[in-house]
């Protein structure tokens, strides 16, 4: 582990210019400070950086709002996108009279979440996996008004621009729905998403693999296990990545669930799995080979789904991607194999491969609440012994409406968020959620509905215009 020294040393010998103080705000949004170089001291890698609290939404009133930056020294790489030298410190943020973290803190939750899973005896390693898919634009325009409103996206491989008339002439070959798998010149975005991978690399992040993905524009990048906190740091870094490389072709890149019509939105497919002793704790005699523990754990997420989904798809527009024939697991159920069922139970030809895959959550989600609740509602399905049911092996996108009398995840973000005010004793246990942070985030995303209830939506004036 990097001491104080170490990052003195690696500043000088880089000849960073810059410190980048990273951290993550409710919205899971990254947010930064920058120090220049000679500001960087021990005592303030040590103690941290003071930063004004009430400048981030959901967090501190102006009277309040003093608050601690903490760097994580671990956290420690080199910025490859700024144009001097940069070094990016994730760090929590904290109380400044205590130096304990900030309960509204999300990354102090992830480290809240672990702590509570070692405290448990069930495991004392939670390994993630996240599968965040996004889409690539080469134009996007969106504009809301008092007298009108409108989005549009624009990219030249969408087969929607087969008849378009380009200067250097319409080459032809696109991706089609369905079938995304092609090699170039079809995959006009195999050389963009190799950079990406290469870059995530130079970062420090495993990239199992990348490909295109269902929609036209869609793209998918694989990350590597890892534990729970430092996955949902990778999950911020791999954001930034794909952000900025997509930049530098001139294009944008957008992690917005469903941003485009009649076509499968973006999911972020979360594989999991506890470990004790260097031991996996998921592999056993049961169903698919998975031990009765897992059975539980998997019942608990299932049990409390609702309520995740008011941290898995945070955003309104998250429940245009959950509906009916949209492609996306909205049933709540589990498979082995099976990519329609919310939970899908990945072939394991090895016991410490075991894992379980989250596949309702959306890329939208902040990474650090997402992934502690998830582990909060699995551990209590250990803890209550929560039976998941049985096992759905039949592909729940194509049951007819009369045969299908599953649950299924919340259809609103209102919804979500009532369920998680009903159903959130899970999450307060050790304090890893605290009710002080759950009514904040309530009351945080309540604005959002109310900002997208505020406004006339376009099929309304295709339905309704001549009424």
């Amino acid at each position: 582990m990097p001491d104080v020294q170490a990052v003195l040393e690696q500043i000088q010998r880089e000849c960073v210019q810059t410190v980048d103080v990273r951290f993550t705000d409710l919205r899971g949004q990254w947010q930064h400070i920058g120090l220049p170089a000679p500001a960087v001291t021990p005592a303030v890698l040590e103690q941290g950086v003071m930063f004004d609290g009430s400048a981030i939404a959901g967090w501190r009133d102006v009277s309040q709002s003093d608050m601690l930056l903490k760097p994580d020294l671990e956290s420690a790489v080199l910025d490859p996108f700024s144009a001097q030298p940069s070094l990016i410190l994730i760090a929590d943020v904290a109380e400044p009279s205590t130096g304990l973290g900030y309960e509204r803190c999300p990354r102090s939750v992830a480290e809240r979440a672990e702590a509570h899973l070692a405290a448990s005896g069930v495991a004392d390693d939670a390994q993630i996996a996240p599968q965040a898919e996004f889409f690539i634009f080469d134009d996007v325009r969106f504009e809301v008004a008092v007298q009108k409103g409108c989005w549009q996206v624009d990219s030249e491989e969408g087969p929607y621009n087969s008849g378009t008339r380009y200067e250097v002439g319409n080459r032809g070959h696109r991706p089609q729905s369905g079938a995304p798998l092609g090699v170039p010149p079809v995959d006009q975005m195999a050389d963009l998403r190799a950079e990406m991978a290469a870059m995530l690399t130079t970062m420090g992040l495993e990239t199992l693999r990348h490909h295109h993905d269902t929609a036209p524009s869609q793209h998918e990048l694989s990350l590597g296990f890892g534990g729970l906190r430092t996955s949902a740091d990778r999950v911020q870094i791999y954001k930034y990545v794909v952000h900025n490389v997509a930049s530098s072709y001139g294009k944008t890149a957008t992690f917005l669930p469903k941003p485009m019509a009649f076509q499968p939105g973006s999911g972020m497919q979360i594989q999991q799995a506890l470990w004790r002793e260097g031991r996996p704790v998921f592999a056993g005699q049961g169903y698919a080979d998975l031990s009765e523990l897992c059975l539980h754990y998997i019942g608990g997420i299932l049990h409390h789904a609702r309520a995740l989904n008011a941290f898995t798809n945070p955003t309104t527009n998250s429940y245009r991607r959950l509906v009916r024939g949209g492609g996306a697991p909205r049933q709540l159920a589990y498979a082995a194999l099976n990519r329609s069922a919310a939970i899908r139970l990945p072939f394991a030809a090895r016991p410490e491969d075991k894992r379980v895959e989250i596949r309702f959550a959306d890329p939208a989600a902040n990474p650090y609440l997402a992934f502690a609740a998830l582990l909060m509602a699995g551990l209590d399905g250990i803890d209550r012994r929560i039976d998941p049911g049985e096992a759905m092996d039949r592909n729940l996108y194509d049951l007819p409406p009369e045969d299908d009398e599953l649950p299924t995840a919340c259809a609103t973000l209102a919804e979500a968020l009532d369920a998680l005010d009903r159903d959130r004793v899970f999450l307060t246990a050790d304090e890893v959620f605290t009710d002080d942070l759950i009514d904040t985030y309530i009351a945080l995303k309540r604005t959002e509905i109310e900002a997208v209830e505020g406004v006339p939506h376009p099929v309304e004036f295709q339905l309704y215009y001549s009424v």
